[in-house]
């Protein structure tokens, strides 16, 4: 009996042993990157497309914040026309965006009823 269990221990720690070596590595390289497609979209691209689309529908929107319209929402702008954005504080991951400054915006339209379109920013990138 007690071979059984001392065995049983044994394989548990030898088991083990290989998670522990497969953590943490000091001077192993960083990578930040969750992979993925990198090119053209055949989402939504302009505001007035935005405006018309179902909500939760995917968008990359490219223009220009105007203004700031109530707590983190915005008056965004591209050629098409203009659509409030909500960015969440932590959605600007330290860049500061002025209205001269063009953005790529990444997110969803959100529609309530009674409510004009919006657009539920993800990801907000300063060109």
């Amino acid at each position: 009996m007690k071979k059984i269990v001392f065995t049983s221990l044994l394989a548990i720690s030898v088991a083990f042993s290989g998670v522990a070596v497969a953590g943490f590595q000091a001077n192993s390289p960083v990578t930040h990157s969750k992979g993925g497609f990198k090119g053209p979209s055949a989402g939504i691209t302009t505001v007035a497309e935005a405006l018309k689309a179902k909500d939760d529908s995917l968008v990359v929107l490219t223009g220009k914040i105007e203004k700031e319209t109530a707590k983190e929402k915005y008056l965004f702008r591209d050629s098409t026309g203009a659509i409030t954005v909500e960015i969440d504080n932590d959605d600007w991951h330290g860049q500061d965006v002025t209205p001269a400054d063009t953005v790529v915006i990444h997110g969803e339209v959100d529609k309530e009823i009674m409510h004009a379109p919006e657009i539920d920013v993800d990801k907000i990138v300063k060109q």
